[in-house]
């Protein structure tokens, strides 16, 4: 499968992750991240964990996004407390906040939920990552669930092993107030990132995927 070098040219990057709940970036994209600091000579990371209320969720998000990208990235914290599970009654609230991230930065690749995911939060956040950022690359993620909305991705970042591994042991880690649920195991993130990487022919056989709804050349 022929590469395109998406990245070759950004330097230093500026990155921005949008995650409705304290472990949706590092399911959906943390691995592609670390890709990402690894290759670019500078990147600056700003990690936004939206719906953080729940005082042991916020310490679970700061310290996962800390060890996660401590040393590797530049980056900035930002923790906003919506209600979990009811991001549509704060519609205004949210679409605000998210809105003076925009000034904030000039982002050059904005990861987000994708905006088939069933989850209400979920996909809130991707209709507004739409509406505020108007020029900039979009990545979509994908987050495992009950709900069955994996889809079919058009964009691939394939992972070393040493890359899968560590974004799964980081999961089990850094999220114990998440382990009770059925789906939330090592086994659930290491057959996603197998089976993007088969669709890819990772050369290490594993991958995490995303929907690039506009890409130019």
């Amino acid at each position: 499968m022929l590469p395109m070098q998406l990245f070759g040219s950004l330097h230093p990057l500026k990155v921005l992750c949008l995650g409705a709940h304290s472990d949706d970036i590092e399911i959906g994209c943390s691995g592609a991240v670390r890709w990402l600091a690894e290759r670019a000579s500078s990147v600056t990371v700003v990690w936004s964990v939206l719906g953080a209320s729940d005082p042991r969720r916020a310490t679970e998000a700061h310290g996962s996004a800390s060890a996660w990208l401590s040393g590797t990235a530049d980056f900035h914290l930002d923790l906003a407390s919506f209600p979990d599970g009811r991001f549509p009654v704060a519609y205004g609230a949210i679409k605000d906040h998210l809105a003076g991230l925009q000034r904030r930065m000039e982002f050059d690749v904005v990861f987000t939920h994708a905006l088939s995911d069933r989850h209400q939060d979920h996909r809130l956040v991707a209709e507004m990552t739409w509406q505020i950022w108007r020029n900039q690359l979009i990545l979509e993620y994908e987050i495992p669930k009950f709900d069955g909305d994996l889809g079919q991705p058009n964009l691939y970042v394939a992972l070393s092993d040493r890359i899968a591994e560590a974004k799964v042991t980081h999961l089990m880690q850094h999220f114990s107030s998440q382990r009770s649920r059925d789906w939330f195991d090592a086994d659930t993130f290491r057959a996603l990132m197998r089976l993007r990487g088969i669709e890819c022919r990772a050369p290490e056989r594993q991958a995490e995927a995303f929907y690039a709804r506009k890409l130019v050349a």
